[in-house]
């Protein structure tokens, strides 16, 4: 009787423990706790108590997600607009609903670019300005430019070749880090990225921080550092979209994107094509904006086992072809020269993310990225169409550069701590090939370690200081230290401030390559020297929340000292090269504000002052700083009953002073200001399924404004215009999502 009672307890014991170790289903539904809508597209996290799994998840669109969990479990559940909800569900409990309750100061919004763990915006030690998925819809924004053309401390600018690029505090967009999911945009032409070659139409969101990043993520980060995160195909088991944007000025996109997921693997892939007709439309063949065709293809895999594990990879294609007609040949006018330039730009990148110890973290990025540029000259008659290759070389050309790059943190973060680190390494090796590079393949390498620690001798006070040390192959780089000072003054009162040290190495492109096209004429100097900066960051952010009103209220300065900056300046004719000018200074201050209605209104408003110096030492003139002002504002309302949301945004861009070189002397002339307005209409259909946005961009119809000087142009001459826009357009888009 014993042996059978021992028996049947051990059974009895190994059918528990089994049952316990089994996955069971669980399911709840997020709502608005004030509307009871359901919150679509919420993050949501679930960690095991135990530590046994760890799960993120997207809720459908009516709110809902369900998975598997083998034990109790803490759920966090994030979401632009709303206060981040923390409980304890069981996988016994099924069909729950949590409300959130929206925050509408938007502080809960979680950010991971320079941070040691991902964070709120609100506890970065960073100033971190995250642009969403609904400010992105609510400007129907096709790519980067779009998107930033408004935002405060940014200047956009465009060029008929190179397409459009930014400045930020006044730097120029070679002192900016673009980043794609972490991983460097290669490809920059005269110095930047071109903001219409990044494209929106699978961007979750994109992390804005301002200031020197230099120790983190090391050259082209002295002004601050851009990161559009990527959706990953997270939110249901299946999912689809499809949507079509049509712009009056002859814009045609088309953009799809399925996913599929179980609890462990998610497969996600996208892919868009985007087509432009050119403008204007003035009789000739040549136009200014040439006409271009883009193709977007992105692929990704995610591994989560439920553990304290994450492996994802990442491919992504771009594949961009601009005309640019050339005008009718004498004497019939029959025959014209016709150029192609395609772009195209691969980049494959493998992150690996696991937690052990509870508090250690392990962060290890790898990538390989290509940029090709191609030019090629046809001839073509017009009479029959037909059209050939000519036979002069210097009509065609091949550019292309290979990036390699390995990047690991391992970071110790522990919120009841009061010291925290971070150590690791960012390894950087690129060439560049083809017969417009000097000696037809270069290369150049630059490795580096870093560390930083965060102290908190308070709960009110943290300080961040770091070192960054970098070996360079070409050149000396110094040992580059940053501090950073976060203090809670009060409650929902916030200063912030940075001092760091920054250095640049020339780039492949700055040394060695012969640029030419029908605008540019670019010589390489390979006797450049390295930048060196200082850049001094700080800011003030106060938050209070009424009964049925919420402000935000935000002030902040920057200092900027940038020494042998590179610039560009003619040599002879419209032949430009690339100089060191001896100092280069900028300076200002800004203000915004930002107010929340429950009733669906939004306001915002800003303004920020900024002054440029530019100084030789072989100039004797003694210079002041030259100051311009922006002001952007912006209103949107979300009519709950109609679901229907109508926003109008507004940007007064100031007189830019400019300074450049000519005879071996600094000149300055001036970009005249201009007023530029958008309005934008989205209406849902279907549960939220479809939605239809139309609106009208530059209501103010601007073309070119007037400028002197050398206006940041490469052909630019002493006096004329500079092209701004197109003019007035209107837009109409639908996307239609499907979720199961």
């Amino acid at each position: 009787m014993l042996k059978y009672t021992v028996k049947l307890f051990l059974v009895i014991s190994l059918l528990a423990f089994t049952s316990r170790g089994l996955s069971q289903q669980v399911s709840f539904k997020l709502v608005d706790k004030k509307s009871k809508q359901p919150v679509a597209y919420a993050h949501v996290l679930l960690e095991g108590i135990d530590k046994a799994f760890n799960k993120q998840l997207i809720t459908d669109v009516n709110g809902k997600v369900s998975t598997k969990i083998s034990g109790k479990a803490k759920v966090t559940v994030s979401y632009v607009g709303y206060r981040t909800l923390t409980d304890t569900i069981k996988p016994t409990r099924k069909n729950l609903v949590f409300e959130l309750t929206p925050d509408i100061l938007e502080v809960s919004e979680v950010v991971v670019t320079g941070q040691y763990t991902p964070q709120r915006v609100d506890q970065s030690i960073y100033k971190v300005d995250v642009i969403g998925k609904r400010d992105i819809d609510e400007v129907a924004a096709e790519n980067l430019s779009g998107l930033l053309e408004k935002r405060l401390n940014i200047k956009t600018s465009y060029d008929g070749a190179l397409g459009s690029s930014l400045s930020l505090q006044g730097l120029s967009g070679q002192h900016v880090k673009f980043l794609i999911d972490g991983v460097p945009v290669i490809g920059r032409m005269n110095g930047n990225i071109d903001l219409e070659q990044l494209n929106m139409y699978n961007v979750d969101h994109i992390e804005v921080v301002e200031g020197p990043m230099s120790v983190i993520y090391g050259s082209n980060a002295l002004a601050g550092v851009i990161n559009i995160i990527t959706e990953d195909g997270t939110d249901g088991k299946v999912a689809a979209n499809v949507d079509a944007y049509y712009e009056s000025v002859g814009k045609y996109n088309l953009n799809a994107k399925t996913s599929y997921r179980t609890d462990d693997h998610n497969i996600a892939l996208s892919g868009g094509r985007h087509f432009f007709d050119g403008h204007p439309e003035t009789g000739q063949r040549n136009q200014f904006y040439k006409p271009k065709r883009q193709y977007n293809v992105q692929a990704n895999y995610i591994y989560n086992p439920g553990t304290d594990f994450k492996l994802k990879y990442n491919g992504r294609f771009f594949d961009e072809k601009i005309l640019d007609r050339g005008a009718l040949l004498e004497p019939y006018y029959e025959t014209a020269f016709d150029k192609y330039f395609t772009t195209s730009r691969l980049t494959n990148d493998i992150n690996l993310k696991t937690r052990f110890f509870s508090d250690h973290y392990f962060d290890f990025q790898a990538s390989y990225s290509t940029y090709d540029r191609k030019k090629k000259t046809y001839f073509k008659d017009l009479t029959t169409l037909e059209q050939v290759v000519t036979d002069d070389p210097e009509d065609h050309d091949t550019t292309r550069f290979d990036a390699y790059r390995g990047r690991g943190t391992f970071t110790l973060s522990d919120e009841k701590r009061n010291m925290n680190y971070q150590l690791g390494f960012d390894l950087n090796y690129e060439t560049g090939s083809g017969k417009r590079i000097e000696g037809e393949e270069k290369r150049i390498g630059d490795y580096a370690g870093f560390f930083s620690f965060k102290y908190k001798p308070t709960g009110e006070l943290i300080l961040q200081p770091g070192i960054r040390y970098n070996y360079n192959t070409k050149y000396n780089a110094p040992l580059v230290y940053s501090l950073n000072v976060k203090y809670d003054i009060i409650d929902k009162m916030t200063f912030r401030a940075s001092y760091a040290k920054g250095f640049r190495a020339p780039s492949l492109k700055e040394l060695y390559l012969f640029f030419v096209d029908i605008n540019h004429n670019i010589r390489g100097n390979e006797d450049l020297k390295a930048e060196h900066s200082k850049n001094i960051n700080f800011s003030l952010n106060y938050t209070h929340q009424w009964e049925k009103l919420s402000g935000k209220f935000e002030a902040g300065g920057f200092h900027n000292n940038i020494r042998n900056i590179i610039t560009l300046a003619r040599e002879s004719g419209d032949l430009y090269t690339y100089i060191n000018v001896d100092q280069y200074l900028t300076k200002g201050i800004f203000l915004k504000t930002n107010w929340y209605f429950d009733s669906g209104l939004k306001f915002n408003a800003g303004v920020t002052y900024t002054g440029r110096y530019n100084r030789f030492t072989t100039d004797e003139q003694v210079r002041e700083f030259a100051y311009s002002t922006d002001v952007t504002s912006g209103l949107s309302y979300n009519w709950v009953k109609k679901d229907v949301n109508f926003s109008v945004n507004y940007k007064y861009t100031g007189e830019v002073p400019e300074f450049y070189v000519e005879d071996e002397q600094v000149k300055e002339g001036f970009v005249a200001d201009y007023h530029n307005l958008d309005f934008t209409a989205i209406k849902h259909f279907f549960n939220r399924n479809m939605h239809l946005s139309a609106g009208v961009k530059n209501i103010f119809n601007n073309t070119t404004i007037p400028a002197v000087g050398g206006t940041g142009s490469v052909h630019a001459g002493d006096s004329g215009s500079i092209p701004i826009g197109w003019g007035r357009t209107y837009f109409i888009g639908l996307s239609y999502d499907f979720k199961k």
